[in-house]
């Protein structure tokens, strides 16, 4: 799906992140989102989000520092990272977006070391891109799926991440359309 429009999702990469992953993660987000990638630091200080009793940064406070640094053509904002990413509730997390929001954020640290049990092979950056399109599918209204394969099926191991495809589901597919034809109305 191609969208002839004057938004952009922006790849704002924040420490240094692998050129590999990047351009694997924009090929994928063109061709399943249907708009056009710009990379775009928007952040490079990301101190005010260290939680030192956990030694994790709170992926919260970093979606919204984007959110206010983002420039007006930005649609959807996703930031890839390599530091150890938390919620309160949760122990860590690959991932969070702002559902139905601008902002979200993916991380290197808890995928980049595992080696699946699953499929030997599976490479850091095929796992980056399931994980930056299930938090760009937040932004777009999409929840988690209960299709196992479906690229929006919720993970809560690496084996998780490994085990579901890198596509959405036909209905996830039909949910994201919705969401995007709301944008030119």
């Amino acid at each position: 799906m191609k969208i002839d429009c004057e938004y952009k999702i922006i790849i704002s990469p924040i420490g240094n992140i692998d050129a590999e992953i990047i351009g694997s993660v924009e090929k994928d987000i063109t061709g399943i989102f249907g708009f056009q990638t710009i990379l775009l630091p928007l952040i490079e200080d990301i101190s005010f989000a260290l939680d030192s009793g956990r030694n994790q940064h709170n992926s919260t406070s970093i979606l919204g520092k984007l959110e206010s640094c983002a420039p007006d053509y930005a649609l959807k904002v996703l930031a890839i990272t390599n530091v150890d990413l938390f919620i309160p509730i949760l122990t860590h997390v690959y991932g969070e977006a702002q559902l139905g929001g601008k902002t979200c954020i993916v991380s290197t640290y808890r995928l980049k070391d595992f080696t699946s049990t699953m499929r030997a092979g599976i490479s850091l950056s095929a796992r980056m891109v399931k994980e930056a399109i299930h938090e760009l599918g937040h932004t777009f209204n999409l929840l988690h799926c209960k299709d196992h394969s479906c690229i929006m099926h919720y993970c809560r191991t690496e084996n998780d991440v490994d085990r579901k495809s890198d596509q959405l589901c036909r209905y996830c597919k039909i949910l994201l359309e919705d969401d995007i034809k709301k944008l030119s109305s």
